[in-house]
């Protein structure tokens, strides 16, 4: 997988979910609701499935109203940043040149991850525009090695909202590993931007519990060997 993302190579609906969904009368029919208030008002929305309507509603507390402006800001963010519907390697090249985001198979439940490295990412010509064109959010957010240099506050807000506004219920649990003690400092001026949903999302993971805390989530099998696993760290652009 290149880095010519849509929409559809980023959801990770499992079965479950699915079987879930058919289950749950009172979400169906505020989806159903919420797809005729966005309908009116953005035709494209026809195109959207059932599951997608459904992360957006349960991002908003199951609030038809808030859930479908949340939905519309979301549909108009897509055509401004992702105009053809997929996201070529040239639109990111600054980000890719980086090397510091890799595609770790799956948890447990099915789940894509995926491991950052923090420490190789610097501040470049492309800017929060390109950070946000990479549509991707992260599992493993390892810390080892950062410093001031690495200190984006922007692309850190960037990757917020990108998760939180417009690909809600993404994110399982983001594992933020190997956090040196610097880095707290730009943790405090990000934190009150981080929604209550979010914050319980995210896990700080001393050394001495690393393996055994990924573990609970991720099989020995899909866990990178870098964490005591057996899967290679493979570049996103390289799968």
């Amino acid at each position: 997988m290149m880095m010519m993302m849509s929409s559809d190579s980023m959801d990770c609906s499992t079965e479950t979910e699915e079987e879930s969904f058919k289950s749950n009368g009172i979400e169906k029919t505020k989806i159903s609701l919420m797809r005729t208030l966005v309908e009116t008002q953005d035709p494209s929305s026809k195109e959207v499935d059932d599951l997608t309507f459904r992360r957006f509603l349960r991002a908003r507390d199951l609030d038809v109203e808030k859930a479908s402006a949340m939905f519309l800001k979301y549909l108009k963010w897509r055509r401004s940043f992702v105009p053809n519907g997929s996201i070529s390697p040239s639109e990111v090249a600054q980000e890719i040149e980086q090397n510091k985001m890799f595609l770790q198979g799956s948890d447990k439940k099915g789940r894509l991850i995926a491991v950052v490295l923090a420490a190789r990412h610097f501040q470049h010509k492309g800017g929060v525009e390109e950070f946000k064109r990479q549509e991707k959010f992260v599992v493993i957010g390892d810390l080892e090695g950062w410093g001031y240099a690495n200190s984006d506050i922007r692309a850190y807000l960037a990757a917020l909202s990108l998760v939180q506004e417009y690909y809600p219920e993404r994110l399982e649990k983001l594992f933020i590993v190997h956090a040196p003690y610097i880095f707290m400092t730009a943790w405090k001026i990000v934190y009150p931007f981080i929604d209550n949903k979010t914050r319980k999302k995210i896990v700080f993971v001393g050394n001495k519990t690393l393996k055994s805390t990924l573990l609970e989530e991720i099989d020995e099998s899909q866990l990178p060997e870098t964490y005591g696993g057996k899967l290679p760290l493979v570049p996103i652009h390289d799968c």
